[in-house]
């Protein structure tokens, strides 16, 4: 359609026809994403025209056909101006039943709380779908936002989430997500002055149906109910988004610990709730994995403390439901080819490293599954199909985040001892974790665990002689390539090989280091001017 013959027929025209007009176009441009840059202006003025007519008294079918032509102007950033005003973002606030600016102060209770018929809670979804666009497409209604209050408004209608309809509860909390993703200043007015983190926590509860047996102890999903519907999900992971974004950063106190910790139990039921795909369950734990990570490291134990329920006796009662939940998602991730391990695999290494750390019961039982005792040394450590083989693979990933998070995971599995995690990986695979934590002499980490000893398998101990600790298995018997050398041959072949690295240690192609007493490296030339250490023993 001509946008001129449209601007020109708007000023002039009634109610009814600016409806025509409009649909027509949205008919049109509705699979439309890609503009024509030329008419750049023109949708600039069409974006001030419909909002012209949305501040006039018109009926809810006309409001909402300006506002579905307004989410389509609204995904050219370029096209904003007339939107990212005050007057803008209060005209679609006010569309969307929110209390924005001056109302804020006035009046806390939602005006989503209010009857509605199905044209006028149309409306309410098309206002809340156009402002999730403008806010993420404009930096100045960003701004604008934050003057009028639109998060302290979405805040206010949490109030009223038992009774949304799916796509207004939907892009009410996608809106909330995308202000406190794109604003961080909103988190703390959202925590501190509206309660977000309860409220949200309380649409969780409420979309989930949780019950709650204990304090921290939500009920088993009913095998009865079946999946958790789609359109639940979907609501559910928004919320967990923008929960997500208002941990970030929060020190806490006690009474938020209390909230963390009823957090933390909706997250289990989250993990042990089953949706309509499979796809839709990995992403749901995908989110409570996410938020799990910003929750404190003590708030764990709600994972398996679960009186109620009970657990295994094996691990001091407690229930390890969940924790093999994050197991098989873990191994998910791993099998998942070509994939970006740094966003899909590191948060749940994270987690179960932290909760493997603090939580004794939590890391006996990963251990168990990981790296159980070992029997068949003869295959290198990172070949095979095993969690501990794809794992191991990873200490040596080109990404060096995912190779740190994948060897402190297996490192406190193995209670932080240099001999134990040298067992499992070798040396080779292990030098990248020992050089960072100075451990290349041996040793442990810093965190104190119990003293329960690991017992080795038979098989283990009788190859435990024969074991290469550079590639942590026995190898085949190889030919002695000196073996038939003359000792002028053995000479003439070890200066061959001295010459070689110093010359290409001269040309900055390597440098010689040396593990120095307390286990870090240093330059090999520095170490050779320290003066040598007083030995206590010698005459």
């Amino acid at each position: 359609m001509d946008l001129n013959n449209i601007l020109s027929q708007l000023e002039a025209a009634g109610e009814q026809d600016i409806e025509t007009l409009l649909r027509d176009y949205n008919r049109e441009n509705d699979r439309t994403f890609k503009f024509d840059q030329k008419e750049e202006a023109l949708r600039r003025k069409l974006c001030q025209s419909v909002l012209t007519v949305l501040g006039r008294p018109v009926q809810p079918t006309c409001q909402r056909t300006c506002l579905e032509t307004l989410r389509i102007l609204s995904r050219d950033k370029c096209v904003l101006g007339p939107v990212a005003t005050r007057e803008g973002m209060l005209t679609l606030g006010r569309m969307a039943r929110l209390n924005v600016g001056e109302e804020v102060g006035d009046n806390q209770k939602s005006s989503q709380e209010g009857t509605q018929s199905e044209e006028e809670e149309k409306v309410v979804i098309e206002a809340l779908k156009c402002l999730c666009n403008v806010v993420y497409n404009s930096l100045a209604a960003q701004q604008v936002s934050v003057e009028v209050q639109m998060a302290q408004g979405l805040c206010a209608s949490l109030h009223t989430a038992r009774t949304w309809h799916h796509e207004v509860g939907l892009f009410t909390l996608r809106l909330l997500f995308l202000l406190s993703a794109l604003l961080p200043g909103v988190r703390g007015v959202l925590r501190r002055e509206c309660h977000a983190v309860k409220l949200l926590t309380e649409v969780l509860e409420h979309t989930l149906d949780v019950r709650w047996e204990g304090p921290y102890e939500a009920a088993r999903p009913d095998p009865q109910a079946g999946p958790t519907s789609a359109e639940d999900n979907e609501r559910a992971m928004e919320a967990l988004k923008a929960l997500f974004n208002l941990t970030l950063s929060d020190n806490g106190g006690r009474e938020d610990d209390h909230q963390f910790r009823v957090i933390a139990a909706v997250l289990r039921h989250v993990l042990m709730l089953k949706t309509e795909t499979d796809d839709k369950t990995e992403e749901a734990h995908s989110h409570a994995v996410n938020l799990l990570n910003n929750l404190p490291v003590s708030c764990l134990d709600v994972l398996i403390d679960l009186p109620v329920q009970g657990g295994l006796e094996t691990y001091g009662g407690k229930n390890m439901d969940a924790i093999q939940v994050l197991l098989d998602f873990m191994e998910k991730r791993l099998n998942k080819q070509g994939s970006n391990y740094k966003e899909g695999l590191t948060p749940v290494l994270s987690l179960l490293t932290e909760g493997s750390r603090h939580h004794r019961e939590i890391r006996r039982y990963i251990k168990a599954q990981v790296l159980p005792p070992l029997k068949d040394v003869k295959i290198r450590p990172e070949v095979g199909t095993t969690i501990r083989n794809k794992l191991v693979r990873l200490m040596t990933h080109v990404d060096m985040g995912v190779k740190q998070t994948a060897a402190e995971f297996l490192f406190v599995l193995c209670k932080e001892s240099v001999d134990n995690l040298l067992k499992y990986t070798g040396y080779g695979n292990a030098a990248g974790l020992l050089v960072a934590r100075g451990l290349l002499a041996g040793g442990r980490g810093e965190t104190q665990y119990s003293e329960d000893e690991d017992s080795d398998t038979e098989e283990y101990k009788s190859a435990k002689p024969f074991i290469n600790l550079i590639t942590g298995h026995v190898e085949e018997p190889m030919p002695n390539p000196i073996e038939e050398m003359t000792e002028e041959q053995k000479e003439y072949e070890a200066e061959k090989l001295a010459n070689m690295f110093y010359n290409i240690s001269r040309q900055n192609v390597i440098r010689p280091m040396r593990v120095k007493p307390d286990g870090t490296l240093a330059p090999l030339e520095e170490t050779l001017c320290d003066p040598p250490e007083e030995n206590s023993d010698s005459d």
